[in-house]
């Protein structure tokens, strides 16, 4: 099955961009041998993608980094006071970051091809990021644990004195979706918000990803948030999961991507940033990996809503960069690491 995958996209892929083999910048990227990318996709949506790059483009090896979007931007800063120069694509879901990059002058300006019909929201106007997919964080819950009856319908059902000791939430200290999550909620809460939930004692996990396996298992029934698409994957393996999106909103987080200014493997960075935006790569996050994106083109699955039928809390990026501290300290105080 996933060798069909793999065929059925690089014949899209090549089909609509033919000219592609003979392009210059391939051999370019060919000479490279590598393009080094730091992610805070879940590692096994990034692999996939990793590995059908290299097969459109044998040769090149995609060498993956992934972790939170938080220690994904200690590293490149930590690497770059030690003259170390690395990597060459940046992947993180928190669009503070970006500002933060882009004010410092380390991103490239590389515009794929295509992006200029994504929405505003999903594209620096300078030309220097793009969103690459986009999240909501929801409320998630075990099915065998909670009927649907009793289960939290909305972000304040979950300070309900009964579900002390039931609940799981992701870190905005590793995280940068439960980052934006976390301000998002604010806008709608205030902080006072996250004070009542800290005293149900939520176990603490650190990416978004990690709460979709803690509800799975059973360890903790219910989920205060995490990335939508890792709940999605979880179910659709036949986990008792079940997902909720409450209707007072639920938080988009848009994760861009860069080249570094620095990148070791400047050709390669372009060629796999083109291909990351390619419609049927964006197709393939949407079909398998269940995320959503800014290509106008692509189709959702029937059993996933379309952000349309959403009411999305945005948070501004600008906004995200300044709290970015105060997020982090807040929460540490809160709950206590």
């Amino acid at each position: 099955m996933r060798k069909l995958l793999v065929l059925s996209v690089l014949a899209a892929f090549f089909a609509a961009a033919p000219a592609c083999a003979q392009d210059a910048r391939v051999e370019a990227a060919k000479k490279e041998g590598k393009v080094v990318w730091y992610t805070s996709l879940a590692l096994t949506s990034s692999e996939k993608v990793a590995k059908l790059f290299e097969t459109a483009y044998p040769g090149i090896k995609v060498e993956v980094q992934r972790t939170g979007s938080q220690r994904i931007l200690q590293r490149v800063m930590q690497e770059l006071q030690a003259n170390i120069k690395n990597v060459d694509v940046i992947h993180t879901s928190d669009a503070g970051h970006y500002v933060l990059l882009k004010e410092k002058k380390l991103l490239m300006k590389h515009t794929p091809a295509g992006v200029d019909r994504f929405p505003a929201s999903f594209k620096d106007k300078d030309g220097y990021h793009y969103g690459l997919r986009a999240t909501v964080t929801v409320i998630a819950y075990n099915t065998k644990a909670v009927s649907a009856a009793e289960a939290p319908r909305t972000w304040k059902d979950l300070l309900d004195p009964k579900w002390k000791g039931k609940l799981v939430t992701a870190h905005p200290g590793y995280s940068g979706v439960i980052a934006t999550h976390v301000l998002a909620l604010v806008h709608l809460h205030g902080w006072d918000y996250f004070k009542q939930l800290a005293q149900s004692k939520p176990m603490l996990v650190q990416s978004a990803v990690d709460p979709s396996g803690v509800v799975a298992s059973g360890e903790r029934p219910v989920a205060v948030n995490g990335g939508d698409y890792t709940f999605y994957q979880i179910k659709k393996k036949g986990n008792p999961v079940e997902i909720v999106y409450p209707k007072e909103g639920v938080p988009l987080v848009i994760s861009p991507t860069a080249i570094a200014i620095f990148a070791p493997h400047p050709n390669a960075a372009k060629l796999f940033t083109d291909f990351l935006f390619s419609r049927e790569i964006q197709q393939v996050l949407a079909d398998t990996e269940g995320l959503y994106t800014g290509h106008p083109e692509v189709k959702y699955p029937a059993d996933r809503p379309k952000l349309s039928e959403l009411k999305l809390l945005l948070v501004d990026p600008e906004e995200l960069e300044k709290r970015n501290e105060e997020i982090k300290t807040r929460f540490v105080e809160f709950f206590g690491a």
